[in-house]
């Protein structure tokens, strides 16, 4: 499905919960969040459904997201539920690591594909710090567990934060050289506990290649499977990559490929599109799944044609990111 602007729109994210077992300070407040009630969530026969004319619509490609969607249960039936979906293709998830490692097989088995990690640290204290409860070792583990599983690509997503982890940059392409990793670094965006915001600490992309081609030799990377907004590159001699995700400094919105619902069901053209079309409701209302299947279209086509991040989160966004999905 080709939107307005001449964008073929294939990749749904999928929000499951908006809740998180993690209080990391850029994205929720200490205190954690108004929780949704369970009968106001998506169950996952209603989510298949979705997925099913979603991809009767276009779509090719699922990510599962949260808040931290491991605290759910029964994820591993809901990927089987997506898995039997004839056009479905590609089946991935973003997780913060935590209960990863105790799930790994069954998930596999179920039929994921590949996996994201969220680690903004590799220094112990550093990464409590910003998690407020986290634990790096049961993440690593879990890192380690996603590459004997051969779970490929797998992805870490460092979100870079002047005056945090910015002097961690060169270990984070250590790790990509010595293993098959694929390291990307992201800008710091507005999107959650804006208290904890604050323009002066974004490091753009720019500025961060810079610092890795001061010890490694950068090669343009050959295309790598749900490379996204990122742009690779190899690191000649290693073994895995280096992505660069610029929403701040270099808009990538030209190359979007994808839309969002939240785990209400709310489907969202773009991350900082405010506007949003209730398909839970529809389907409470009856909706066929030829009147969801066009509501999926319409959203398609209505897709804007960037983001406006650089103008901060909004006080009208009701939502913040853990709400729409990571």
């Amino acid at each position: 499905m080709v939107d307005n602007h001449g964008r073929n729109i294939n990749y749904l994210r999928i929000s499951i919960t908006d809740r998180c077992n993690l209080r990391c300070r850029y994205c929720m407040p200490y205190t954690g969040v108004e929780k949704l009630e369970h009968f106001s969530i998506l169950n996952l026969e209603e989510i298949a459904r979705l997925v099913r004319i979603a991809a009767q619509a276009g779509i090719r490609k699922v990510r599962l997201t949260g808040g931290e969607h491991l605290v759910r249960k029964n994820v591993a039936q809901l990927i089987r539920y997506i898995r039997d979906i004839e056009e479905i293709d590609d089946i991935s998830l973003t997780t913060n690591g935590t209960l990863f490692g105790s799930m790994a097989e069954e998930l596999k088995d179920a039929g994921l594909d590949r996996i994201n990690f969220s680690l903004d640290s590799m220094v112990a204290d550093k990464f409590q710090y910003i998690t407020r409860v986290g634990r790096l070792d049961t993440v690593m583990s879990a890192i380690d567990k996603a590459l004997r599983l051969e779970l490929h690509p797998v992805k870490i997503n460092t979100v870079l934060i002047r005056g945090f982890n910015d002097d961690e940059i060169l270990d984070f392409a250590a790790m990509a050289y010595e293993r098959p990793l694929h390291v990307r670094f992201i800008e710091f965006m507005p999107i959650g506990d804006l208290q904890f915001w604050d323009r002066g600490n974004i490091i753009s992309s720019q500025e961060t290649k810079d610092i890795i081609s001061g010890r490694y030799r950068l090669l343009d990377a050959k295309k790598i499977k749900g490379s996204g907004p990122a742009r690779y590159f190899n690191l000649e001699g290693g073994q895995g990559s280096i992505g660069f995700i610029s929403p701040m400094s270099n808009h990538f919105c030209s190359a979007c490929n994808r839309i969002r619902m939240t785990a209400e069901g709310k489907l969202r053209g773009c991350l900082y599109d405010k506007r949003e079309v209730d398909l839970k409701q529809a389907m409470e209302n009856g909706a066929s799944d030829e009147q969801l299947r066009q509501m999926f279209l319409e959203t398609i086509s209505s897709k804007p044609d960037k983001h406006h991040m650089n103008n901060g989160w909004g006080a009208d966004n009701r939502r913040k990111m853990y709400q729409i999905g990571g």
